[in-house]
């Protein structure tokens, strides 16, 4: 069974795997190195990221790295962009209507 991508996301372990490994490639004893768990804990949230297409493999030597799918990060920046929009146009809003309460208080 595949897993939804923001299921994956949502877990605050795998959100801090993904931006290690957004720096550079790391294997998962260099990710455990980063959180108080053990190795196999990290490998399964890795199993999870890579079912989730948000990262992949890379065999070096007889070490395994992780690299983060930018194209696949792009697909979830593209779903957010949609409210990311809505979110300025609100602020903007509220940045006229206290821009008038100001003008309103310095008019007095």
């Amino acid at each position: 069974m595949k897993r939804d991508v923001f299921q994956a996301i949502a877990d605050p372990t795998r959100r801090t795997i993904l931006a290690l490994i957004a720096l550079q490639a790391m294997t998962p004893n260099a990710l455990a190195e980063h959180f108080n768990t053990s190795r196999q804990a990290v490998s399964k949230h890795l199993k999870i990221l890579v079912e989730c297409e948000l990262v992949h493999q890379k065999q070096t030597g007889r070490e395994i790295y992780y690299q983060l799918e930018v194209t696949k990060m792009k697909e979830i920046d593209n779903w957010l962009a949609q409210f990311k929009k809505l979110w300025e146009e609100r602020f903007s809003q509220l940045d006229q209507v206290l821009f008038n309460l100001n003008t309103k208080e310095n008019e007095k």
